[in-house]
């Protein structure tokens, strides 16, 4: 009597789990196994062997070949209860794909978890500030949460469309330590990052341009990039429709960095007649007006003076108004004025960086029929420096190339839940 009692009851809390998990025919739970010292559950689901299966590649009716060995997968905990769902997966025999593995339907293939426990991590790890957060949450080791996130990019790559992408920009980021950089194709219009590839070469940046469909490539309006003969170069081969637009900000910084090696010369030769004028001013040229307080008015008694590095620096920002002209036509105009000033200036650094823009002048000049910048990828820097310093920095590119695209790539990450589990 006793015994039919303790049956009865163990098949009572069977039954409870299978509703909690929304387990239905030809699935059920067969045990249930408390450890309470562990604070876990194991719930043990058996197939019914009177029911038929399925090929998992084409869904046809087989026989049943035998059992794979048992597997486990992570769910949802149960009343603060660590729970794992264990089960041996009937094998079919279909007479076009062989012996199979059925498909199970509470977790993807080869998924180690369950499909209710991807999608609760992956917004976990969304919510978390920190990798390390994220594993103390989920109470999972950095490989398990890093296979999540994998997971979930490789599913949200194969569903996400690139149909609407007209304007894209390409840029390089530092990977790990040294001289190492991946390369991104990020979408202006869409502010997501595309793709990430190892290195900064041609093939590189030819790669980046094939993550995107033949047919979509030739859709592209215009592509922001430096004026690295690599992105130009891999943009004529792999989207020849596509307008250069040579971005901005780094034509300031090619300009700046003429100013300081300008700076640089002058300083040293003030400080062998003893004037210190241009010491500890690099900032002030970089800043300029945006200066305030004591450093304005040392800047502004700088400016006033006969200095070369002064002399650049107006050069420098004069070139700013260029952004400004109304079209394409004054923007030409207002660059031949300005490369003639430039090249008289008798400053070689600046003059250098006169002829780089006039050899650039048909991707400066697109600006004016696509006025877009890079600023979408200088954006992205403060994630990807997040992402770096949670990692410590990155071993393997695969890993790095993940987290940009599961934080960066605003990606459907989410796995689809079977209706009759969430109903």
């Amino acid at each position: 009597m006793a015994q039919n009692q303790d049956r009865a009851a163990q098949a009572a809390v069977a039954a409870h789990y299978g509703m909690l998990l929304g387990i239905q025919s030809p699935w059920e739970v067969k045990r249930v196994q408390l450890q309470l010292d562990e604070k876990k559950v194991e719930l043990a689901l058996a197939h019914d062997s009177a029911l038929p299966v399925r090929c998992p590649h084409c869904q046809r009716v087989c026989a049943r070949h035998d059992h794979a060995p048992e597997r486990q997968w992570r769910h949802l905990d149960v009343m603060q209860f660590t729970t794992i769902i264990r089960a041996r997966t009937p094998r079919c025999h279909c007479p076009e794909h062989g012996v199979g593995t059925i498909a199970v339907p509470w977790a993807e293939p080869h998924g180690r978890f369950t499909l209710f426990f991807e999608a609760f991590a992956v917004e976990v790890i969304r919510a978390s500030r920190s990798l390390t957060q994220a594993c103390d949450l989920l109470r999972l080791d950095w490989h398990a949460v890093q296979e999540i996130m994998a997971r979930a990019v490789e599913r949200g790559l194969l569903r996400r469309s690139t149909e609407e992408v007209r304007r894209v920009g390409l840029d390089e980021k530092s990977f790990g330590r040294g001289q190492d950089y991946v390369s991104l194709l990020t979408d202006h219009d869409g502010r997501r990052v595309l793709e990430v590839v190892p290195g900064r070469d041609l093939p590189s940046a030819v790669k980046l341009w094939e993550s995107l469909p033949d047919s979509q490539r030739a859709r592209v309006e215009a592509a922001t990039m430096d004026m690295g003969a690599n992105f130009a170069a891999a943009t004529r081969q792999a989207a020849p429709l596509a307008d250069i637009v040579h971005d901005r900000f780094h034509v300031s910084k090619l300009l700046g960095e003429a100013v300081d090696k300008v700076r640089r010369e002058e300083h040293r030769r003030l400080l062998q007649k003893g004037d210190e004028s241009l010491t500890g001013t690099k900032y002030h040229w970089l800043q300029g007006a945006a200066l305030e307080g004591e450093p304005a008015l040392a800047f502004s008694a700088l400016c006033e003076r006969n200095l070369k590095t002064a002399r650049a620096w107006a050069h420098k920002e004069t070139f700013v108004e260029f952004w400004a002209q109304p079209d394409m036509a004054a923007g030409q105009a207002f660059f031949a004025e300005w490369f003639r000033a430039a090249r008289r200036s008798k400053l070689d650094p600046l003059k250098k960086v006169a002829l780089t823009l006039k050899e650039h002048l048909t991707g400066l000049l697109n600006y004016f029929v696509h006025p877009i910048t890079n600023a979408l990828t200088e954006g992205f820097n403060s994630k990807i420096q997040a992402i770096k310093a949670d990692a410590r920095g990155f071993r393997r590119f695969a890993n790095y190339r993940t987290r940009i695209l599961f934080f960066c790539g605003k990606l459907d990450l989410a796995p689809d839940l079977p209706a009759f589990l969430t109903h």
